[in-house]
């Protein structure tokens, strides 16, 4: 099989892969999708680094550079190009963009009946006051997100219409979600890791604060999950489409679960610490299975 690893950045991550699929059998390339280039005069017009003129059998995503808006277009056409020629990608274009946009993530997980944190997205600071005026108050705040953040960065919580910020500092969207706080009051959440349709690690993350990420400080202990967030984690991962992805759950107060985020460029080195599960293996595993299938993941929202 012709394997492609695409990886940007993370160096850790990237040897961990390479081993990995070294190790079961494949012989990858490394590539950046920055050095992709499209050259119309050749038969097989889409030009992939490392492969001469033959596309990949598949391509294993670990993660897209950021860049301008122009850039991330390119890329993710690409990757849709390597789809439509049969290649398998992991995670595909389609649920790369269903998760990074944290809108269509929440939509989608409201329309598969997955429990989530009621959530409001509107475009102008007037409605999203309202909004604020409604629902927040002292003690109960909303959750102000970047469409597209990551790693906790840009969080703010949210109590008072006037504290919104402007619109030009929220790229005109504002996506706000109701705080879901514990009843001990300990800063606490989870992430359980899902591959190819099926759980196999999970942690809790502890913080000083109510932000957990580990990327801002956050401490990964061990997690067992138990069988009702487990079912949670791998029906979130079918309705954004992911082969592999960081599911971010947090406790309802009521016994189960909510669904915070879906990931699908997720990282693991802080849910390696406390897990003996080889993360990376399973990741490779169940990429070099759907290539040998000669498909990608199932989306389960065709057509949302």
């Amino acid at each position: 099989m012709r394997i492609g690893l695409a990886a940007d950045n993370g160096a850790w991550h990237k040897a961990r892969l390479l081993a990995a699929l070294t190790d079961l059998g494949a012989a990858p390339v490394l590539f950046s999708l920055a050095d992709v280039t499209i050259e119309t005069g050749h038969p097989e017009p889409l030009r992939v680094p490392g492969f001469g003129g033959d596309l990949p059998d598949g391509v294993l995503l670990r993660t897209i550079a950021g860049g301008t808006f122009e850039a991330t277009t390119m890329r993710l056409g690409v990757l849709h190009a390597l789809v439509a020629a049969g290649t398998a990608v992991w995670n595909g274009p389609a649920a790369i963009e269903r998760s990074v946009d944290k809108a269509m993530t929440s939509l989608l997980l409201a329309r598969h009946h997955i429990p989530t944190p009621e959530t409001f997205v509107l475009s102008r600071r007037e409605a999203a006051a309202e909004v604020v005026a409604r629902e927040a108050g002292p003690g109960k705040p909303l959750v102000l997100k970047p469409l597209f953040g990551s790693q906790g960065e840009g969080l703010q919580l949210i109590s008072r219409p006037d504290e919104l910020p402007p619109e030009e500092l929220v790229g005109r969207v504002y996506y706000l979600q109701r705080y879901v706080a514990r009843q001990d009051g300990a800063w606490q959440d989870y992430r359980i890791f899902v591959c190819a349709g099926r759980a196999i690690a999970g942690m809790i993350r502890q913080g000083d604060g109510w932000i957990t990420n580990v990327h801002r400080g956050g401490r990964p202990l061990p997690w067992r999950p138990p069988a009702r967030a487990v079912d949670l984690a791998e029906a979130a991962a079918a309705a954004v489409g992911c082969g592999y992805t960081g599911i971010d759950l947090v406790e309802d107060g009521e016994g189960g679960f909510q669904v915070l985020e879906v990931n699908s460029m997720p990282a693991w080195s802080g849910l390696q610490q406390v897990t003996p599960v080889d993360i990376a293996r399973e990741v490779a595993a169940g990429f070099l299975a759907a290539v040998r299938a000669g498909q990608a993941p199932r989306l389960v929202a065709e057509g949302a």
